[in-house]
């Protein structure tokens, strides 16, 4: 025991507080940006999109950030140099009038129950990641519970497939109203990713209304702290 604690005052403290900064890997592909200046509007870039995330309206590039899977391909066949990625990651964004809904539910510590409707587990695994000593979202108030019935909030994972839509309906009739729905990732916010199937219904919102929106194939956890606080109001002046 005495050797235990010696360690824990040796490795002193790993868990990221979200305002401190994020270490971002080299290899990190975020946020696409486009140059302007240097674009010739040939839009190879948009028929090099697997998922139809890039659009050109009036000259100007759109780009549907969820339906973004972060791929590089845009940037690799751009002979212009006028795409690439950012190490931006904080991209989550709310869904217009929540704000008397969010202090309707969230008055205390956030509970969330997981939905998975039929994800690839990566974004699975960066949810895992949240409860790990590095990211310790228990830290934030926010915790994961067992039950639809004692959560406030359902954050779903994956395309929606024919098979998991009664699931996802059932769990969403369950959590007690007010209630918040995160789509975590490229597939439940968009619904783009794996095309048209007969098995595949489309992205959450088809089935379910969608508050919040993660993109990212998969988000980073950061990435995922940074919309639960954006729900939560909890960023003071630092977001966007």
């Amino acid at each position: 025991m005495l050797n235990l604690l010696m360690k824990i005052v040796r490795t002193g403290r790993v868990t990221e507080h979200h305002d401190s900064g994020t270490t971002i890997p080299p290899r990190f592909r975020g946020k696409v940006a486009w140059k302007d200046s240097q674009c010739r509007s040939c839009e190879i870039c948009r028929e090099a999109c697997p998922t139809g995330a890039i659009a050109f309206s009036n000259g100007q590039l759109v780009v549907d950030n969820n339906a973004c899977i972060f791929c590089g391909r845009c940037s690799e066949v751009c002979e212009h140099n006028a795409l690439g990625h950012t190490a931006e990651y904080q991209l989550a964004v709310l869904r217009d009038h929540l704000s008397e809904k969010i202090k309707a539910t969230l008055k205390r510590s956030l509970h969330i129950r997981h939905v998975d409707a039929g994800s690839c587990n990566a974004c699975d695994w960066e949810m895992t990641a949240l409860n790990n000593p590095v990211y310790d979202l228990q830290q934030y108030g926010i915790d994961f519970v067992a039950s639809p019935r004692h959560a406030d909030m359902i954050m779903v994972t994956g395309v929606v497939t024919r098979n998991l839509t009664q699931a996802l309906t059932m769990t969403y009739e369950a959590v007690p109203a007010p209630k918040l729905v995160m789509a975590v990732g490229a597939c439940a916010a968009s619904g783009k990713v794996f095309g048209n199937s007969y098995a595949i219904r489309g992205a959450a919102d088809t089935i379910v209304p969608v508050d919040i929106y993660v993109p990212g194939c998969p988000p980073r956890p950061a990435a995922l702290i940074y919309g639960l606080l954006l729900a939560l109001d909890r960023l003071g002046g630092n977001h966007k």
